[in-house]
């Protein structure tokens, strides 16, 4: 069950909805006004990965700054 993200064209309300199945989105009414002229959002979705310690992010005690002293 994904959860949508939604704006309001009558209110401007930014909201999120847990959606059963996509074909319901038309279902869906704003939470502040009640209102059905709503659009959903193009949004990015979470990942994670599953073994962070195999990949290299870089040591912090080197640095290729200069800091200016000799």
């Amino acid at each position: 069950m994904p959860i949508f993200e939604f704006v309001c064209i009558d209110c401007g309300m930014p909201f999120e909805e847990l959606v059963m199945s996509t074909n319901k989105t038309g279902e869906v009414t704003c939470p502040s006004c009640q209102g059905q002229n709503i659009t959903k959002k193009i949004s990015t979705f979470a990942s994670r990965l599953s073994n962070v310690s195999s990949y290299s992010f870089g040591n912090a005690s080197s640095s290729s700054c200069s800091t200016g002293s000799v």
